[in-house]
Formats: C-alpha cells, sequence, structure tokens
C-alpha cells in the first residue's frame, strides 16, 4: 500500500502519475471506442508525436519499455546478427534476455567510460562485419541518458551515429528518460534524439509521470512500414490503446514531460550538493540527470536500507533516483539519513 508521506529514492519507476495524466485516462473512459488504435484519443496523439518530431516520423503505442526496445531490435535484427550497446545498458542486463529470445540476434555490449560507449570501441567492434564466424553487426542502440545517469553531449551522439550509419547500421536510442536528457542538455525531444540521426526511439514515460503504456517513435520509412505488424505479433498491440493515447497526448501538449522531467533533476542536484560534502562518501559519476550513483561504507547502507528501499551493488555503490513528485522536504529528510547512517547512528 502507498504511503503518502514516503517518497522513494530507490526508481523513478515507484513514483506515482502526475494528476494531469489521471484525468487524461478518466477523460477517455467514456463511452466506446474501436480497439486496437482506431480511436480519436490515439489519432490525436499520434499527430502530437508527429508534431514533435517531424511528419516523417511514425509513432507506435506499446504496452511497456521492454516491449519497445524488443520492437525496435526486431525492426533492425535477426538471426546471425548482432546489436551492439553500451556496457550495462538495459538490453542486456535488465530485460532477461528478451531482445535474444525474441528476435534471434546477439546482444554485445562495448566498454564504456562513465556509461558511455566510446568511438574507438564501436570502431573495433566493427571489425567483424564480414566474418562469417561473428555475429554480424545491424543495428546500434544507445541510452540516453546512460545507465548511470550521464550524457552523451550531442558531438558525442553524432559521432557514434555516423559511425554506425557508414558502415550500414541502424540505430537505437533507449530513451527510456529522454525527457530528462532534453531537460539537463537545454534541448527539446526531436533535439535530442531524431536531429542526430536515429533511425528508432524508445520514448519513454513511465518514469516521468505517466501511469502506464510507452511508445516507439519511427523515423526510416521503411522501418515504419513493417513496424505494425512486427507490433501484433510481439504482443504489444493493446486492445484498449485509448488509454495509453490518452496519456502522451497530455503528456506532449501541456509540456509536462518539461515540467517533471525539470523537477526530477532539480532535485537530484539538491540532492547531490548535499551528499557531496558528506564524509565518507562519494558520488561515483556526474549527476547530470535524475541519477545518483554512490559509494559508501556497506554496514551505512544497512543503515539507510532500514528506512528506505534502493539498490546497490558490490563494493557499496548504490543507486538513488529522483522523482517528478520528488520535494525539497523528501530531499532533506533523506540526505539527514543518509548523515546520521554514515554517523552510525
Amino acid at each position: 500500500m502507498a504511503d503518502a508521506a514516503f517518497r522513494s529514492f530507490g526508481s523513478d519507476n515507484n513514483s506515482g502519475a502526475s494528476p494531469e495524466i489521471i484525468e487524461a485516462i478518466a477523460a477517455a473512459n467514456s463511452g466506446s471506442a474501436i480497439g486496437y488504435g482506431d480511436d480519436p484519443w490515439t489519432e490525436k496523439a499520434e499527430a502530437r508525436f508527429a508534431e514533435v518530431f517531424g511528419e516523417g516520423s511514425r509513432t507506435f503505442m506499446v504496452l511497456n519499455g521492454t516491449g519497445s526496445n524488443v520492437l525496435a531490435l526486431s525492426l533492425a535484427s535477426g538471426h546471425g546478427q548482432a546489436v551492439l550497446c553500451a556496457e550495462g545498458a538495459h538490453i542486456a542486463v535488465d530485460e532477461t534476455g528478451a531482445a535474444e529470445a525474441t528476435v534471434g540476434c546477439k546482444v554485445l555490449p562495448l566498454a564504456t567510460r562513465d556509461g558511455k560507449l566510446q568511438a574507438e570501441a564501436l570502431s573495433e567492434a566493427l571489425q567483424v562485419l564480414g566474418s562469417v564466424h561473428q555475429a554480424q553487426p545491424s543495428c546500434l542502440s544507445l541510452s540516453q541518458p546512460t545507465e548511470v545517469g550521464t550524457l552523451y553531449t550531442p558531438a558525442e551522439m553524432r559521432e557514434l551515429i555516423d559511425i554506425a550509419h557508414r558502415a550500414g547500421l541502424r540505430v537505437h536510442m533507449d530513451g527510456a528518460r529522454i525527457a530528462n536528457a532534453a531537460v539537463a542538455l537545454g534541448l527539446d525531444l526531436a533535439g535530442v534524439s531524431s536531429a542526430l540521426g536515429v533511425d528508432m526511439l524508445s520514448f519513454g514515460g513511465m518514469k516521468n509521470g505517466v501511469a502506464f503504456g510507452e511508445a516507439l517513435v519511427v523515423f526510416d520509412p521503411e522501418l515504419a512500414g513493417r513496424a505494425p505488424f512486427l507490433r501484433k505479433a510481439l504482443l504489444q498491440l493493446d486492445s484498449k490503446m485509448r488509454f495509453i493515447a490518452a496519456q502522451y497526448e497530455a503528456y506532449l501538449s501541456q509540456n509536462l514531460w518539461k515540467r517533471n522531467a525539470t523537477a526530477a533533476n532539480a532535485a537530484a542536484r539538491r540532492l547531490a550538493s548535499r551528499l557531496e560534502r558528506m564524509q565518507g562518501l562519494e558520488l561515483a559519476y556526474p549527476v547530470q540527470a535524475n541519477a545518483l550513483f554512490a559509494r559508501l561504507p556497506p554496514p551505512a547502507i544497512d543503515r539507510l536500507r532500514a528506512k528506505y528501499f534502493f539498490y546497490d551493488w558490490e563494493g557499496g555503490l548504490v543507486r538513488w533516483m529522483t522523482s517528478f513528485d520528488t520535494t525539497d522536504e523528501d530531499v532533506e529528510r533523506f540526505a539527514d539519513a543518509v548523515a546520521a547512517a554514515l554517523a552510525g547512528s
């Protein structure tokens, strides 16, 4: 049962939905509508996405982020082929081999620096092109922000995309937190994705105030032509799509994506300013969006876990996330708890 007085720092998935999103769902819950996307709400949402990303784009509502990623990779890869990604990427670590099991491709994680795939590592991985003994790279998948909360600059992203395209690869962006990236970089949603040349964008909203459902935005016409059929085959065609679509129409038309991401990023910066002054704690990566990774003594982690849920790894590395609804009071209370845990009280 949710505790209204408690705010989790374990994941932005743990937050609720924005009131505007709940209102949009309620408004769509009126009378009957044709299923599977042939409804006015889906038409409006798709038109809104086209306004954001350009008329050449096509948007496909899906049930969840993993479904969006798998649909994208299925459009670009198959048996005997490989998807290249950064080590730690969600498709390689946190999706239970969904892409490999469903698409039949091989997911190949490459070395990173601060969570970001380097151009040299990508170029080296492409040396296998033409070798019958190696899975052939057909797609590059990039997460923005990265899995450790860092950001590719537009120049860094464009360099990787250009390398991939010159080699004949399609480029997919895992944008589970795309709004946080756009706000942090001072760009619009197209500026961090389609304007840089990506072919497909897994557009996330559930970590930023949307209740359920995500979208795949496809910029390549040939891929977009096959997407409707693969979406159905991959179990991602929602019969009551209006309830997903209504949320995204509100999310984009009311600038909710930007307001929510701005709030989450600001909360992360506020928390970082408290944490970086604490003895016995070290921020492991730059805080650039709404994720904070820190190292602290295991006993302190155990003491803090008595009050808060969060994820941790060997070596005293922890991850804390802020959300659109994280208040200044939440931040101060959590920072005080971290300080007390470090002090042993």
